[in-house]
């Protein structure tokens, strides 16, 4: 057990990615509005994810091939290729501008949470979270990069494991809750951004890339699958736990917070000093990770599909990384809230994740690119369970950033 601990890596990239801000604040609001009720959707979102990142891993170190890469060479002589690439480039570009931004925000809203809340600190802080962010992915080499995120993990999960312990939760709702799919009143849109902040497209290509440069073997896919499990199972911990740490305070004593940062205020007198540092920690270093992943993972995607050099310390790959955090940091300090970009981001990874997904399913069956390492039939199955949900999900998003709902 201790050996597969220290092989995690790839796995870990991913939970960074998709536990930021984010996330933290819809577990926070769900918990807050409907208690216990909601764990189910993140017990779901969390084995869906496992499902698919444990295919895009398996992809990226059989080919040894980034996902864009691989889907280049699938559709090397379609009609369908460059219009498909630029939905691809165009919806994770604007989709991780526009994450970035939050992620930032909610960085800086979790140092503002354990320091003087003011404009200048506020401000400070994006521009000294920029720039770190920046320093890490134009000096780290992979490695370095993938330490700095599995230590980010780390605090992270320590952060929010003491806060869960310290408002005493009522462990049988606890369990009721995530063994029990309802849907109280009202919450069918907060179980749809559960789900959507957990299964995000642009993972999967991070995860193959992420793989093929941490294991370079066929023989080192049981370590992937181990290493994918254990990390997004982390990662899916980490949400119930923020969920039922609100549903034991903030939903128990009903009270109303709009996001962490409310309920990290809200702590103090309850709870003593202690909660509120806890969680400002908690949510500082979600958003520090995810403000190094979104550019790392628009890079891949970029670079892949274009076939540029896909290297972390390649010139066009740090170019579009930076590009990523600098625009993300013009909209987190312009004075507006960059809705509209979220809106749009949206509406195009609710069309692209199935598109993903599908093609995902279409690479694990292709017996002469993976061989035996392709899809078993329970594989499948499963696979293509989580895919209707996603093109279900995707409609859903569709609909709701076009006022449909």
């Amino acid at each position: 057990m201790l050996k597969k601990f220290k092989n995690l890596g790839p796995g870990v990239i991913v939970t960074a990615a998709f536990i930021g801000p984010g996330t933290i604040t819809a577990c926070t609001l769900a918990g807050a509005q409907f208690g216990y009720a909601l764990l189910w959707a993140l017990v779901f979102a969390t084995l869906a994810t496992i499902i698919l990142q444990e295919m895009s891993a398996r992809v990226g170190i059989v080919t040894q091939q980034g996902l864009g890469a691989v889907i280049h060479q699938s559709l090397q002589d379609s009609v369908w290729k460059w219009p498909l690439f630029a939905l691809i480039i165009v919806a994770i570009c604007i989709g991780n501008a526009a994450y970035e931004a939050g992620n930032l925000v909610g960085a800086a809203l979790g140092i503002e949470a354990i320091t003087t809340p003011g404009k200048w600190v506020f401000r400070g802080s994006i521009i000294a979270l920029t720039a770190l962010g920046a320093v890490i992915l134009i000096l780290g080499t992979y490695k370095q990069i993938e330490r700095i995120l599995i230590a980010l993990v780390s605090v992270m999960a320590l952060a929010f494991v003491v806060t869960f312990f310290l408002v005493d939760p009522d462990l049988t709702a606890l369990l009721k809750g995530m063994v029990t799919p309802q849907l109280p009143e009202g919450s069918l849109l907060t179980v749809i951004a559960l789900i959507g902040t957990t299964v995000v497209p642009y993972n999967l290509f991070l995860h193959a890339s992420a793989a093929k440069a941490h294991w370079s073997e066929p023989d080192d896919i049981p370590q992937a699958r181990a290493d994918t499990a254990i990390s997004i199972g982390l990662g899916g911990l980490i949400a119930i736990l923020v969920t039922s740490t609100a549903a034991a305070s903030i939903f128990t004593l009903g009270l109303s917070v709009n996001n962490a940062v409310d309920m990290a205020k809200v702590f103090e007198p309850l709870f003593g000093s202690l909660s509120k540092y806890l969680l400002g920690i908690g949510l500082f270093a979600a958003g520090l990770s995810s403000v190094i992943t979104a550019p790392l993972a628009t890079s891949y995607v970029v670079t892949e599909l274009l076939q540029l050099d896909t290297e972390v310390d390649a010139r066009p790959f740090r170019f579009i990384s930076v590009t990523i955090i600098v625009i993300g940091a013009v909209l987190s300090m312009a004075n507006i809230k960059p809705i509209e970009i979220i809106l749009l981001a949206q509406f195009a990874n609710g069309l692209l994740l199935p598109i993903i997904a599908g093609f995902l399913l279409y690479v694990m069956n292709n017996k002469r690119m993976l061989g035996k390492y392709s899809n078993t039939v329970v594989s499948n199955i499963l696979g293509f369970s989580v895919l209707i949900l996603t093109a279900m999900l995707g409609i859903r998003l569709i609909a709701k950033s076009l006022g449909w709902l």
